[in-house]
């Protein structure tokens, strides 16, 4: 039995009022860990009305609500955390906008380097990836398996596994050591509904075949 997780995130463009129906779907379907709201580009507005009508959602829930790249407005809007790139805010910057307890993640694409940086850092937990090719972002490296392994292996701080994943092809991630599998398209625009995608994830996890 793995203690993998499901970390969602959301699409790159939406309306927040029609998506807060297939988002109440796929976190009744079953287990899931967090939520990143990721607009990129979008206004400091667009953000925060997103938040506003998707966060009591999450909460409901008990998923963890996360902001991608900004860390002020995670904390103006009361976010459990903010996920940060390499070319967004420096770890100490988010850190000291969010405050100690909230939770902060670090994109580390496919290198060791940045992730034990991250790690020493006092980083919540980090993410690396493209692991498959994606659409919903360009994709600034790949990754394979073992670097999963690898850390795993090492560290006490979760890693995150990004970048194309879906039910079909996460097992590898899964079984290299992820600890949460970090999902966009493989849910939202799974044929069968985005509830259908979060049981077949949480079946791979627990070893349901």
């Amino acid at each position: 039995m793995s203690d993998c997780r499901l970390y969602l995130i959301t699409p790159p463009a939406f309306d927040p009022r029609a998506f807060a129906e297939p988002l109440k779907a796929a976190l009744g379907a079953g287990d899931v860990a967090s939520l990143q709201l990721r607009l990129k580009d979008a206004s400091a507005d667009a953000v925060r009305w997103a938040a506003e009508v998707l966060m009591p959602i999450t909460q409901a829930h008990d998923v963890a609500f996360i902001v991608n790249d900004r860390p002020d407005l995670a904390r103006e809007v009361g976010a459990d955390g903010v996920h940060i790139g390499q070319e967004d805010a420096c770890y100490e910057e988010a850190r000291k906008i969010v405050g100690p307890s909230s939770i902060v993640g670090v994109t580390c694409h496919n290198s060791r380097h940045l992730a034990m940086v991250a790690g020493e850092k006092g980083a919540d937990y980090v993410a690396f990836g493209a692991f498959f090719p994606t659409n919903t972002k360009i994709a600034k490296a790949h990754a394979t398996p073992d670097i999963l392994s690898w850390w795993a292996e090492l560290f006490e701080i979760p890693c995150v596994a990004i970048g194309g994943i879906r039910a079909e092809n996460a097992n590898p991630l899964v079984q290299a050591g992820a600890d949460f599998i970090a999902v966009s398209a493989g849910v939202w625009d799974h044929p069968e509904g985005p509830a259908t995608a979060v049981q077949a994830f949480n079946a791979l996890f627990h070893g349901v075949q």
